[in-house]
């Protein structure tokens, strides 16, 4: 109750209508410090070219919010998180737009992953083909018990073409990732935990939104933390991978350690630990 309670208090409060909003970005004044991020094209949040372009929108806001500590992606829509690319819109593609379609895309979920802040993303349902993908662009994937999810674009004679490819092998290991992709099978909320594609599978409530909530707990606990060091913590985590041997990555971890030292949310930490009080972080 609490999460759809919110939603619709976030949709009234701010005057954004589901009508004519595909995405909702709304920022809690229950919840500082933390962006709310809802894709709201009922029924099945199909990724249209609007809710692509409104996506990246929003993102491109999120990005220059420096006091951020996290963002929340979810769905409006209920048992349904993301179903994929919009397949009636692009009835109406021609072949030689599609590549430029293609890359939008990719570019949009480039946006998510490439987000400063920790990126939380809930999972109350169904998440298909380029919905999974969007999903694999975040840090941190909660799902429900009632999710499913898959890579399903084999079934349409084309490949995933928004990074999952990629970002699969990344999270759930090569072979596992070739297994889900050539099959697009189905893979159920205890099995994406089971995994390592979800963080957490949660029971799903009678509300039917257990892993916003869920998603929500652990954006709380980032409103306790530094906001440069969870920017930092990212880049170390993110980059340093990517940059191969452990020694290339150390050099990325010391870069970004480097840039949480002049900060005075460092030293407010070290007052408040000395007067053992909560600290007051202000991103700066």
């Amino acid at each position: 109750m609490f999460a759809r309670s919110l939603v619709s208090a976030l949709v009234r409060g701010r005057g954004l209508s589901s009508a004519t909003n595909d995405v909702l970005l709304t920022y809690p004044e229950s919840n500082p410090g933390i962006a709310l991020l809802a894709m709201n094209r009922p029924p099945v949040n199909a990724v249209s070219l609007s809710l692509g372009a409104q996506l990246r929108e929003k993102l491109a806001e999120i990005k220059e919010q420096k006091k951020l500590q996290g963002v929340v992606l979810y769905s409006t829509s209920p048992k349904v998180f993301c179903a994929g690319a919009d397949l009636k819109e692009r009835l109406f593609i021609k072949e030689e737009d599609v590549p430029g379609m293609v890359r939008t895309f990719r570019l949009m979920i480039q946006d998510m992953s490439e987000l400063p802040m920790p990126v939380i993303c809930a999972i109350d349902g169904v998440a298909m083909g380029g919905g999974l993908e969007l999903a694999l662009g975040t840090d941190i994937r909660v799902c429900s018990t009632n999710a499913r999810m898959a890579l399903t674009e084999t079934k349409l004679a084309i490949i995933p073409g928004g990074g999952g490819t990629q970002r699969l092998p990344r999270v759930v290991g090569v072979p596992r990732a070739k297994e889900l992709i050539f099959t697009g099978r189905d893979v159920f909320g205890a099995e994406a935990e089971k995994i390592g594609l979800a963080n957490y599978c949660v029971e799903q409530n009678e509300e039917g939104n257990a892993a916003f909530v869920k998603a929500m707990e652990i954006a709380s606990l980032l409103q306790e933390r530094g906001p440069v060091a969870l920017r930092m913590a990212k880049k170390a985590i993110t980059e340093g991978f990517e940059a191969g041997p452990v020694r290339a990555g150390l050099d990325v971890e010391h870069e970004a350690y480097m840039g949480v030292i002049p900060t005075m949310d460092r030293i407010e930490a070290l007052m408040a630990f000395r007067d053992k009080r909560k600290p007051n972080f202000k991103g700066e």
